[in-house]
């Protein structure tokens, strides 16, 4: 029988990560040509195969990844930026926020031209041909032959195609140059998406030199079938196309685990891998690490948040939702007084440093076998007595508790599930488990990462804006799935297999008649429509040319997933200061600001956002940069300030899915500067607007002395962030109307708008409304001074004073590794219980959004579970206030209230007064569990572990009825319920107070 006469149903998964090939387990060779190869010849020696059988070999790799974290220069290169940004994003320049050293060997040359697009598809600018061309000349001086072209809010063009047009010239003027258009790496967020083309673009090489390895020992072997790699999301990219977006592999790992694993269960309880119908919980213990994600009813792992980060750059990639613990097969038992178990391991030495194999290290396997002498691991005589009855018991115990916490954290619902055991470290755990309704030990679960290669499928993403002017959302919806389903036929998928596995749809607010949709399809891979073997370009050098003088150490995957995570802590500003002796630079009665405490204040606006108030980060980055370059940025204190100073103000306007992407440029001081020419009363300092989210940093840029050097007052109009600018306390107090008049706004693309007069306030709202929608749903806003009497009676004091301990909170609790506190530290920072409260700490289940009236209306619904840290047990439990039942926060852009749902009440019920657990004005915040940070009600998505805190309202908006009316539940829509304080108010201590050195 020839090969062309045999059927191909068979599919090769190779998993080439340093430790294991596939079910064979040979060490992983410098050339990981010559391990593919033997593991690939072994199996038809032992299975009796033909080449001729096999449809396809899948392989999963961690080569490009790890060039990354190792900071390798042979496989990294230059890479040349051209921003099609217009007057935007000048403040945040390509790898602005990378760890230097990585910054250092990729980031050869940036420029920002022509070109970008407003969110509704209307042009920023045109492209300009000869502008570019004469960023190409500076490029070629440069020896650069990788550049990438980032367009604002490219991912929704498909008219003007900016970024290809862009492509095309840059190819003509710099022949053989690599073009990476952002469009094609990533979606909406621009420096996100920026930055993973970056990183795609500098390992092009690499990855074709690489591919190619993988690529020769199928061909040599005589199989004439493709080959594949693996993804991120659980599905395949043909070799071709993995040379050209090497950086979609970087988390396929545990990806692959998850997929192989429902693989080897499928039947055992009509679970399908790809339509399991039930979420499942997958562990992987391994020898150093457990690694915990939940696949899905859809059939693929539940993904991260909106950012993800690879060695200290941050990302809007689709990553796999996985945690780990240090607890694996090689994990170091310790006797003592109290048994305790790794996270140290003897890791791949584990053949010859534990005792069943005839070392000295007690290690969890030796543990295993003694229990159980029939596994037929080692020399079993060598471990008895290794452990006394008791010590067996507290440590069976033990490895029963870290695995069960870890699988209730990822859990979704209180709910039992399956959990499934794979991986070489399987051997250790129980076979059953608190929270799992069946445990499952399928055979062959060490090679769950190949099995889960082989059977991957194709998948593509639309992630767009459509106008809902003349068509439903739900017609709209229709029509991006079909373009999701295209998309994935396009990739190499069979059309009767393609579906759509998940939607996303999410209302813009502040953008007229404007959605944003997500939707991911997949299907099974079209093996009769594809080329055997299409090899990449550029394979000149060869892998071992390219190896010569590495050393490459043996290193396990959990090893190696220990170094990722180390480096992606690359950076970060509490990881380079003593947060427990630092002290702000405070003299006469002057804060100077300096880096550390804009990153702290940063991350404190956000969380006083309330939900609301547009992401700090782009903000935070702009007054960095302002302070690297030399500015000084003061704060003083409200009361220092003289009765007839002038206090000005600015901040932003729109959309925050607008501020992703189209950077600040300088509209920010245009519309100050234009307001200046109609009015007399020049600023003699500055305040911020709001304290919440982007704008609690505008004060501080605005006063900064390469701008209108200015001292920016402790203190803002709100304490946090509302939607309106009516909602203020200068309109609470009502001494003069309209306080907002006049007005400036300027969109930083050459439009102004100055509204001399207004009738009220609540109608400048209204004008800059209207006028927002036509200046791309982005603007900078100038307001008229104030006297510094009127500041003191009505400014929310020391909110900046506020936001730095709040920050510093968080960082202290990254820092000392005790997330499971961190919202305790920010309530003890803001005075006490007193002003303060744990409200609930669980998972977000549900998430419901409508427009009306250009603010995004909706309800976030969190189910009570325990989100402290991994390992270890838990203080609270300990203590036994878990968080049980479901709570739901009603939001309009801002969190409005946190309210119980009971026990068959229908989730959009009308809300009783005695389930109120906080309400506006009062603050109620939503922080991820996992690193403290504030999550925005943009970002509010399905599985995501969060904490709620409230927070008493200043009594500038309590202190009088009209404050309440102004910012309080009536105010959105909440006729029923009244407000109920949530404890007394104490206003923050400030820092100048506190910290002040006088002469």
């Amino acid at each position: 029988m020839t090969d062309s006469s045999l059927r191909r149903t068979l599919r090769i998964g190779v998993d080439v990560d340093p430790g294991i090939i596939a079910w064979h387990k040979a060490a992983t060779t410098p050339n990981p040509s010559d391990g593919i190869s033997q593991a690939i010849t072994t199996m038809f020696a032992s299975s009796n195969i033909s080449p001729g059988q096999v449809a396809s070999v899948t392989i999963g790799t961690t080569h490009f990844v790890n060039a990354i974290v190792e900071r390798d220069e042979s496989r990294l290169g230059k890479v040349a930026v051209i921003r099609l940004s217009g007057p935007f994003s000048k403040h945040a320049p390509p790898c602005v926020d990378w760890p230097a050293d990585l910054r250092e060997i990729v980031l050869g040359y940036y420029a920002l031209v022509k070109g970008g697009l407003e969110v509704d598809g209307e042009l920023i600018s045109d492209i300009n041909e000869e502008e570019i061309k004469t960023q190409c000349q500076e490029i070629r001086k440069r020896g650069i032959t990788r550049v990438v072209v980032n367009g604002i809010f490219s991912p929704i063009d498909t008219v003007e195609r900016q970024e290809e047009r862009a492509a095309e010239i840059i190819r003509r003027e710099i022949p053989g140059c690599d073009v990476v258009c952002s469009k094609e790496v990533a979606n909406l967020g621009f420096l996100e998406r920026e930055n993973a083309a970056l990183l795609n673009a500098s390992i092009l090489s690499f990855a074709r030199r690489t591919i190619k390895s993988f690529q020769n020992p199928v061909k040599q072997l005589g199989i004439k079938c493709p080959v594949f790699i693996t993804q991120n999301d659980g599905t395949v990219l043909s070799g071709e196309m993995a040379s050209r977006f090497p950086i979609r592999t970087f988390s396929s790992g545990p990806t692959n685990s998850m997929r192989g694993a429902a693989f080897l269960v499928q039947g055992e309880g009509k679970i399908n891998c790809d339509d399991p119908g039930e979420a499942m919980m997958v562990v992987d213990i391994g020898g150093t690490t457990t690694d915990v994600g939940l696949l899905l009813p859809n059939g693929f792992p539940r993904q991260q948040a909106a950012y993800s980060d690879f060695s200290g750059v941050r990302m809007n990639f689709s990553c796999p939702d996985v945690k780990s613990i240090g607890l694996g097969g090689g994990s170091i038992v310790r006797k003592g007084d109290k048994l305790s178990i790794g996270p140290d391991s003897v890791g791949y030495r584990l053949t010859t440093e534990s005792l069943v194999f005839g070392g000295n290290a007690l290690t969890t396997t030796d543990c295993a076998v003694a229990s159980n002498p029939d596994l037929g691991i080692g020399t079993p005589d060598l471990v008895k007595g290794a452990l006394t009855r008791d010590e067996a018991t507290d440590y069976q115990n033990l490895v029963k508790q870290k695995l069960e916490k870890i699988i209730d954290t990822m859990k979704t619902s209180p709910a039992d599930l399956p959990v499934v055991l794979v991986g070489g470290g399987a051997i250790i755990a129980p076979d059953q488990l608190r929270g799992a309704s069946k445990v499952l030990k399928p055979e062959w679960s060490q090679v769950a990462n190949a099995i889960g290669a082989a059977i991957a499928r194709i998948s593509a993403v639309v992630d767009t804006i459509r106008s809902t002017d003349t068509k439903t959302a739900q017609q709209l919806l229709a029509e991006v799935s079909e373009e999701a389903k295209a998309k994935t036929i396009a990739a190499g998928a069979t059309a009767e297999s393609v579906k759509v596995v998940e939607v996303e749809e999410l209302p813009l607010q502040y953008v007229a008649n404007k959605t944003r949709f997500v939707v991911r399809a997949a299907g099974d891979f079209d093996f009769s429509q594809t080329d055997p073997i299409a090899e990449p370009a550029d394979s000149s050098t060869t892998w071992e040319q390219q190896e010569t003088g590495r050393d490459h150490a043996p290193e396990t995957r959990e090893n190696a997933t220990f170094q990722r995570k180390a480096s992606r802590q690359g950076g970060r500003e509490e990881n380079q200061v003593d947060i427990s002796t630092y002290k702000p630079d405070v003299r006469n009665r002057v804060w100077y600001v300096n880096e550390t405490d804009v990153t702290w204040i940063s991350a404190g606006c956000y969380i006083l956002g309330t939900g609301g108030g547009g992401s700090p980060y782009p903000h935070m980055i702009h007054l960095r940069q302002l302070l690297r370059a030399g500015a000084t940025v003061r704060v003083v204190n409200p009361a220092d300030v003289e009765d007839d100073a002038a206090v000005g103000c600015g901040g932003g306007a729109g959309s925050p899915t607008v501020s992703i992407e189209k950077l600040q440029g300088d509209e920010m001081m245009e519309a100050q500067n234009e307001l200046y020419k109609i009015c007399e009363n020049k600023a003699t300092h500055m305040i911020a607007l709001e304290i919440g989210g982007g704008n609690g940093l505008q004060g501080l840029t605005l006063g900064a002395s390469s701008n209108m050097d200015l001292p920016c007052v402790d203190g803002d109009w709100m304490g946090r962030a509302y939607p309106t600018k009516w909602q203020t306390t200068p309109v609470v107090f009502n001494e003069r109307q309209p306080i907002w008049s006049p007005i400036c706004i300027a969109d930083g693309n050459g439009n102004v708008v100055v509204m001399p007069k207004a009738s009220s306030d609540r109608q400048v709202e209204r004008i800059m409304r209207a006028a927002l929608s036509q200046m791309g749903s982005q603007v900078a806003a100038a307001e008229p001074p104030v006297t510094g009497a009127e500041m003191k009676r009505w400014v929310v004091e020391n909110t900046i004073s506020q936001a730095w301990r709040i920050g510093r909170a968080v960082a202290r609790a990254r820092q000392e590794n005790r997330m499971e506190s961190v919202t305790e530290s920010i309530i003890d920072e803001c005075v006490g219980s007193a002003s303060g409260k744990v409200l609930f700490k669980g998972k977000i289940v549900g998430v419901q959004r409508t427009l009306r009236m250009g603010h995004v209306y909706g309800e976030c619904i969190i189910e009570g579970t325990d989100v402290v840290e991994l390992d270890g047990v838990s203080p609270v439990k300990e203590q036994g206030q878990q968080f049980r039942g479901r709570i739901k926060i009603p939001f309009k852009n801002e969190n409005i209230a946190a309210i119980k749902i009971h026990d068959g009440q229908e989730e959009g019920a009308l809300e009783n007064q005695e389930d109120v657990l906080a309400i506006v004005p009062d603050l109620i915040c939503v922080i991820d569990a996992q690193n403290g940070e504030a999550i925005g009600t943009p970002e509010y998505r399905y599985g995501l572990l969060v904490m709620v805190i409230a927070l008493a309202a200043s009594d500038k908006w309590t202190g009088s009825k009209r404050g309440i009316e102004l910012g309080g539940p009536k105010a959105f829509g909440f006729e029923h319920l009244e407000y109920e304080p949530l404890g007394t108010f104490i206003k923050p201590v400030s820092i100048i107070d506190e910290f002040d050195v006088s002469d």
